[in-house]
């Protein structure tokens, strides 16, 4: 067999060097024994992979779990379940705030933790609506928390060790990614076995016959013309006959000429455009639209937090004051409200925009009535990343206001964006639940791989919302994912594919 051995890179040919033909060859031996790092062993096993000279012999995944900073901080003083419990138990009964205060946790992460220990029967909301400890001690799930915590300071742990009870807690506290209020990160990593193949021996017989190392220089520099270690050296030949770089023209990017479409075809119908900034504040996020600061209903929006500065210099008036005090008692909206005490110190607190609906909270207090309007909004939001999720999408954010406008008219726009804009063949609606729409709709769709998945959410906002912010007539709204459309209008079955360093991928996408 006629091999040109002296092209092969030294790290191939370290490599071929240091393995035999019956040996098991991974990515842990080789880093250990060569001292590669991971991108280099990648990459090697990559090229004589694609040679001929290795062939990959089994491949398993395995999912780890690795303790984030707010694990570790967790872990030192307690998860917010464990604080709370401890707390009541030692201080007697407290008002969900006044836990926010005393532990220095968030009201939604207050919320949160206590519904788990009241679901669980640890504690109970008393007569004058103050927690209260049911029991001596926490115990199971709550148990299994705190040893996973524990156990991560030693090391990433696996799951395949772990006991189904142990799967079932860590599923609560773990993300994939990390999160700034998860404890865990999940990590998947594929363990790849390599052997070489009959070619690679022959690769490897030669190499060693031509007295290639794999130490031969590639790079000329100032140090060893200067040192003269260079008379020495043995140097790498030019590859002569390696092929010129491409040259490939520009072109548009498949998926923004799509979001571009999607705008002519709406401002065609003669809706209005609006937009707004990425970093928003929670008033405008989640205040605005009716959503209680303490209650876990915020979960379904786990936001990213803006490190600096936290807040906001100050929210618009009057809409600061009237949501204020509907959420306290209704104000005139014939509501009564959340029943608690609005923390004008949470509300300025800035985030990255988790939702399009905020655009459209935004749009009320100036918006025409008859009116339509539409954004189509990046937003960011923590979520596990597969073929329908990604943590940062884009949403098609609209409003329609008038005094005739009704259910039957959201659907017909329902209608419009499955078939037309996504290009659907088989849509569904469903009943759903949303803080700030009444009633509340999901449109679902087919595709022809992934099967059926939501496109998105739709309602009528409720006078808690609108009259708060101006408007006393009927508003539809809808936020949908536009990447989920684009699957459907070009032809995709993942959505990772819409934003894939991969430029070939993108070349032949369709519509480009």
């Amino acid at each position: 067999m006629d091999i040109d051995v002296k092209n092969l890179h030294p790290l191939e040919v370290r490599l071929l060097r240091h393995v035999d033909l019956a040996e098991q060859i991974t990515a842990e031996r080789i880093i250990g024994e060569l001292d590669y790092n991971v991108g280099q062993c990648n990459q090697a096993f990559s090229w004589l992979s694609a040679k001929g000279y290795l062939v990959e012999t089994s491949r398993e995944t395995r999912v780890m779990y690795e303790l984030t900073e707010f694990g570790r901080e967790q872990q030192q003083k307690g998860t917010p379940a464990q604080r709370i419990f401890t707390f009541i138990k030692a201080e007697g009964p407290q008002a969900l705030p006044d836990l926010a205060s005393a532990l220095q946790l968030e009201k939604s992460e207050i919320g949160s933790a206590f519904g788990q220990l009241s679901k669980a029967g640890f504690a109970k909301m008393n007569a004058d609506n103050k927690a209260q400890a049911l029991s001596e001690e926490l115990s199971g799930e709550f148990i299994l928390t705190a040893e996973l915590l524990e156990r991560g300071l030693g090391g990433e742990l696996v799951e395949a060790s772990m006991s189904e009870a142990e799967k079932a807690a860590m599923a609560k506290i773990a993300k994939k990614r990390g999160s700034a209020n998860s404890p865990f990160k999940v990590i998947e990593r594929e363990f790849i076995t390599f052997a070489l193949t009959e070619e690679g021996k022959c690769a490897k017989e030669a190499i060693l016959k031509a007295h290639i190392t794999g130490e031969e220089l590639g790079l000329v520099t100032s140090e060893i013309l200067s040192t003269g270690s260079w008379k020495q050296a043995s140097f790498r030949p030019y590859g002569l006959n390696a092929p010129t770089s491409r040259l490939i023209p520009g072109r548009h990017n498949p998926y923004g000429n799509y979001l571009q479409w999607v705008k002519d075809k709406l401002c065609s119908l003669g809706f209005e455009e609006f937009d707004g900034p990425l970093v928003e504040n929670e008033f405008w996020n989640g205040d605005a639209l009716f959503m209680p600061q303490f209650h876990s209903a915020r979960d379904i929006h786990d936001v990213y937090y803006v490190k600096d500065p936290v807040h906001c210099k100050e929210i618009e008036e009057p809409w600061l004051s009237q949501v204020a005090k509907t959420h306290e008692n209704g104000w005139n909206t014939g509501s009564r409200g959340w029943r608690y005490s609005f923390d004008h110190e949470f509300t300025r607190r800035q985030v990255l925009r988790s939702q399009g609906t905020v655009l459209s909270a935004h749009q009320l207090p100036k918006a025409k009535v008859p009116g339509k309007y539409f954004g189509v909004a990046r937003c960011f939001r923590y979520d596990q990343v597969d073929a329908t999720h990604g943590a940062d999408f884009y949403q098609t954010e609209g409003i329609v206001l008038g005094e005739d406008v009704n259910l039957k008219t959201l659907l017909g726009l329902l209608k419009m964006f499955a078939e037309e804009i996504a290009g659907a063949e088989e849509v569904k609606y469903v009943p759903g639940y949303f803080p700030f729409t009444e009633p509340s709709i999901e449109v679902h769709i087919k595709h022809p791989v992934l099967g059926w998945f939501e496109l998105g959410g739709s309602g009528i906002f409720r006078p808690e919302v609108t009259k708060a912010l101006g408007i006393d007539v009927p508003v539809l709204a809808w936020g949908l994912g536009i990447d989920r459309m684009a699957l459907m209008h070009l032809g995709l079955n993942d959505l990772r594919e819409l934003f894939t360093p991969n430029i070939e991928s993108v070349r032949m996408r369709r519509g480009n």
